[in-house]
């Protein structure tokens, strides 16, 4: 079964990186010392909410390098390092969706087809993303997994699935040479 026409495959890829670069890949919200707390966690950007937790700012902003840094020796340092994984991936899935955009026939030539190039790795990245939600909390999708540390909360991991959904998409995607 074809997904996508092959005329349009290289389009989808670019545009399903670019997507899934602005889309948040795990949510993750907790209650805390009274108040609340929500992670938004997008490739390269970490927003904490935190809402009526005394003694901690409103909001932050971390990357996944001083995220992971910050975590260092918590039981949840781990997670960070699969994200931190993750996002290693996603700039070479980007760096690779803007040189195939840019000079689509140079990278039509290369030995391995760009669109099954941008597929894996956002398929490995959506794989890195989904490891580092289930290693956040103690629940994931409100279901108790017995893992990781840190926050009880709940933890979708919202952007990680399109984003698998999206890599199988493309590397089943029919080319037409």
């Amino acid at each position: 079964m074809v997904w996508v026409r092959s005329e349009y495959a290289g389009e989808l890829a670019v545009l399903s990186t670019w997507l899934t670069l602005l889309l948040p890949w795990n949510v993750f919200h907790a209650t805390v010392s009274g108040g609340s707390v929500l992670f938004v966690r997008f490739p390269f950007l970490q927003v904490r909410y935190a809402f009526g937790v005394p003694f901690v700012r409103a909001t932050d902003v971390s990357t996944p390098v001083s995220a992971y840094l910050l975590q260092s020796g918590t039981s949840v340092q781990a997670a960070f390092g699969v994200w931190l994984v993750g996002a290693a991936v996603m700039l070479a899935a980007f760096g690779v969706s803007l040189y195939y955009y840019r000079e689509e026939e140079r990278a039509e030539a290369w030995p391995v087809d760009p669109v099954a190039l941008l597929g894996g790795l956002l398929l490995v990245a959506a794989v890195c993303f989904l490891a580092a939600s289930a290693l956040f909390p103690n629940r994931f999708l409100g279901v108790s997994l017995g893992v990781g540390g840190g926050l009880a909360g709940v933890s979708v991991p919202l952007g990680a699935v399109v984003q698998l959904v999206l890599g199988v998409v493309l590397l089943r995607a029919e080319r037409v040479p």
